[in-house]
């Protein structure tokens, strides 16, 4: 008898865009992948959501600006009709930034840039972002749907912060796919006078972090910014890694820390990237640091999480069922490196145990 490989089912794409040109780019990139087709296209949002009951799509790529109903408006009617993963596709101007972020704040699974230069290295790099969190949406949907079925809570990794003598001086963060709306549900949870700085890396194309660092600004009651070279890091301040380069921490003195912001090294799969900013954290305060690692693909932040947890800091990585992507926090999970394993919800609440933080009476 012979037992034949069960072949997993192709995931179906609508690609909805207002752009004949970028329709036709965005169907041939994702058709290049054998695993993925494009089941149709659409030239709006009215035209979407005619087309999504009728193609029943796995996942929807969606433009930001369209004339009629924008990309949020659309998104918003697909969560609420025809629910799936949407992923939108945006410019690098500050209004599509802006739109874009409200789009994630609405329910979007993530965004990619839709710049087509002439260059050939900018389209590879455009396609293989696009194909990547396709299949991350779709998996994505699997996962939650089992989860739903079973309805077991995932088990957590409890851990007494109190048998701790470390008091964090920073805490380092670092995330990707999914990463958006994790931070902000675990910023918004912090209160104006935390304790210690915190320094983000959050992989984002150029253009997205600063609009990303001023919205988060206006939600939070701690102070969000994004990170400048050489301004000295302040306890109760959020900094936000900019796009396209690295940023490290210098200590000339344990009175003073700066930002450094730096290309070097050039060699990095992601800039800036969690591995570097961590394990210049580490060279900086040793077992003070804290390290948290978030929703991502990837492996981004393993080697940085390690640095912490070998100088005697303290390190929390969040749960499989609460991550968009459990990429980067399973790298961690599985090289033994997480005192705690946590739902994105627990995470705020343990950065505030851990550095002691007290509210005022």
């Amino acid at each position: 008898m012979t037992f034949q490989r069960e072949i997993p089912a192709q995931i179906s794409v609508l690609v909805v865009d207002d752009s004949a040109f970028m329709r036709t780019a965005l169907s041939r990139m994702i058709n290049s992948d054998p695993s993925l087709f494009v089941a149709g296209t659409a030239r709006s949002g009215e035209d979407a959501l005619e087309k999504i009951p009728q193609l029943n799509p796995d996942v929807v790529t969606l433009d930001v600006e369209m004339p009629g109903m924008d990309g949020v408006e659309t998104l918003r009617c697909i969560r609420a009709r025809f629910p799936r993963p949407v992923i939108m596709v945006s410019s690098a101007t500050v209004q599509d930034a802006k739109i874009t972020f409200d789009a994630l704040g609405a329910g979007a699974f993530d965004y990619v840039p839709k710049q087509l230069s002439s260059s050939s290295l900018d389209i590879i790099h455009i396609r293989h972002d696009l194909i990547a969190k396709i299949k991350a949406a779709s998996e994505f949907n699997r996962r939650h749907s089992r989860l739903l079925e079973r309805k077991a809570p995932q088990p957590t990794v409890a851990v007494d912060w109190g048998a701790f003598s470390v008091n964090p001086a920073i805490v380092a963060i670092g995330t990707s796919t999914g990463g958006p709306q994790a931070l902000q549900e675990i910023l918004m949870q912090f209160p104006s006078d935390l304790s210690v700085p915190v320094l983000i890396v959050q992989h984002m194309p150029p253009g997205f972090t600063r609009p990303f660092a001023e919205r988060l600004n206006t939600l939070c009651a701690v102070r969000v910014q994004e990170a400048i070279h050489h301004e000295p890091l302040r306890r109760g301040v959020v900094y936000i890694a900019p796009a396209g380069i690295h940023v490290t921490v210098e200590r000339p003195s344990n009175a003073l820390s700066l930002i450094s912001l730096s290309p070097q090294p050039q060699d990095s799969m992601h800039i800036p990237s969690v591995d570097v900013m961590m394990e210049s954290v580490v060279t900086a305060f040793r077992s003070l640091a804290m390290g948290v690692i978030l929703t991502g693909m990837g492996s981004d932040g393993a080697r940085g999480m390690t640095a912490i947890h070998r100088a005697g800091g303290i390190t929390i990585g969040q749960d499989e069922s609460s991550c968009a992507v459990y990429g980067m926090p399973r790298a961690c999970a599985e090289l033994g490196v997480l005192q705690t394993i946590a739902p994105l919800g627990q995470i705020p609440q343990h950065i505030l145990q851990a550095t002691h933080y007290r509210r005022r009476a």
